[in-house]
């Protein structure tokens, strides 16, 4: 099946929950695979930078309101190329390198939101990923958040059924400009 004919996987709740937080501006979506998190934000008005490494997801990440950059951000000599303070809001699911961390919460606007859901540690009893370089440890996406100076807005760590059978965090923290804002965050309890 070729990428152009490969069904289009739904936004995570998580994702969908959040994204009305975002202020207008650039979003990005970091390792975007598919793009379908890059859909859901460019619908609600955002521009989008998709980002992956690999070119097949980034021909199917790609439409209107999104476009896409091919980078591999672990190679020998990656820099990160993104200036503090650029994007309104980053979208990160299913992946997670450490290093990119501190430069990742810098590039988030002041008044931006940062949406992060990927696994933790206990998913090896569901399958794949195992390995722990490629887990978070209990509470570490709350610290990558209060170490980038972000009020987490809510947080979950634990076993879910849906998409599959996993243990993950999900975090959706934002910089101190959009609390002080008084931002309306009633839809937060609900899912």
């Amino acid at each position: 099946m070729t990428p152009a004919h490969q069904p289009l996987a739904a936004p995570s709740n998580w994702v969908r929950r959040f994204a009305p937080l975002a202020p207008a501006g650039e979003v990005l979506d970091l390792a975007c695979g598919g793009g379908r998190h890059a859909r859901l934000f460019a619908t609600l008005g955002h521009p989008v930078l998709a980002v992956d490494r690999d070119p097949q997801a980034l021909a199917l990440a790609a439409g209107p309101g999104i476009t896409t950059m091919e980078v591999d951000l672990e190679g020998e000599g990656a820099a990160w190329p993104f200036a503090p303070g650029r994007f309104a809001a980053i979208v990160v699911t299913n992946y997670l390198h450490r290093p990119l961390m501190a430069q990742l919460m810098a590039s988030l606007a002041p008044n931006g939101v940062l949406i992060y859901e990927t696994f933790a540690l206990g998913n090896e009893l569901f399958g794949r990923p195992s390995n722990p370089a490629f887990l978070l440890r209990p509470g570490e996406l709350l610290e990558h958040a209060h170490a980038g100076g972000l009020a987490v807005l809510a947080f979950e760590d634990g076993v879910v059924e849906q998409p599959k059978p996993a243990r993950v965090q999900r975090l959706c923290a934002a910089g101190r400009a959009l609390v002080q804002t008084e931002v309306k965050l009633d839809h937060l309890s609900g899912a």
